[in-house]
């Protein structure tokens, strides 16, 4: 099993408390797949500023290939975060960051790069849409977070490239929910999963829904918590499909990936940022 993530990277700086922590919907997953034991690379673009310096190391130090990462004279992106009634919120950031004017462009070396790899993912952050097509063609599974900022135009031009689909839905009733899911699935994508908070998560594989309750736990910070949930959900699901394509045995797959998915989460909810390694600023 091989990994990439491919797309948005960042650090979350917790103006509260003065500390940045490295993060990003992509940079996350390939974090949270080698603390799962998987082999992963990311691929991103980096400014030459402190945080950039400071994400670079980290990686460096997880072992996480980014030899195909590109980095820009500038400002890396970075979230701010704050503390309002006890609840970390995101209040600010720069958008990106260098990567607003040096968006990926995937190149013909960067596509057979890929096709190394199980599964690419990558996020509506990433500004990658004009180049999912070349995830697509690589021949490798691709999955996208949406998080909260999706459209159904949006929806409706992206999943036709899209194999696993992510969306934030704690704003969401139930049935909206059920229903946003089936109209994604329509659009192309093959699985598509939402994510509800403290609600837990449902997923639609085009015939039913599997829901998954959250594993409880005082958390000290839930940032990440989406992020590590379908890392460790979709590993899981894809080293058992291979051991066992029986499709009547995917609906037992789909929930004991699903728990995977919602112990890891808690485990992330115990560490400060997304995955630690925080330093002042």
């Amino acid at each position: 099993m091989k990994v990439i993530g491919v797309g948005d990277n960042v650090v979350d700086k917790y103006v509260y408390k003065k500390t940045m922590y490295p993060g990003g919907n992509a940079l996350n997953f390939s974090v949270y797949a080698k603390q799962l034991g998987v082999e992963a690379a990311y691929l991103g673009v980096f400014g030459n500023d402190r945080a950039a310096q400071h994400i670079i190391a980290t990686l460096k130090s997880l072992e996480v290939d980014i030899s195909h990462c590109r980095q820009h004279e500038g400002e890396n992106g970075f979230a701010a975060v704050d503390l309002v009634d006890g609840d970390r919120v995101f209040i600010g950031g720069n958008g990106g960051g260098v990567q607003v004017e040096h968006p990926i462009v995937l190149s013909l070396e960067d596509v057979e790069y890929i096709k190394r790899f199980d599964i690419a993912h990558t996020s509506i952050y990433s500004e990658m849409n004009s180049e999912l097509h070349k995830l697509k063609e690589s021949g490798i599974l691709v999955s996208y977070d949406f998080s909260s900022d999706y459209n159904d135009e949006l929806l409706e031009k992206n999943c036709q490239y899209i194999d696993i689909s992510l969306l934030s839905c704690g704003k969401l009733a139930d049935e909206e929910v059920e229903s946003l899911l089936k109209r994604v699935y329509s659009y192309g994508s093959k699985l598509v999963l939402g994510t509800m908070g403290s609600r837990g998560s449902v997923i639609y594989d085009g015939q039913s829904f599997y829901r998954q309750e959250p594993h409880f736990v005082q958390p000290l910070d839930t940032l990440g918590a989406g992020d590590s949930f379908f890392t460790a959900f979709i590993l899981h699901y894809i080293t058992e499909k291979r051991k066992n394509s029986d499709i009547h045995q995917n609906a037992v797959l789909l929930k004991s990936s699903m728990e995977e998915g919602a112990k890891f989460a808690a485990k992330t909810c115990l560490v400060d940022g997304a995955f630690g390694h925080g330093i002042p600023f």
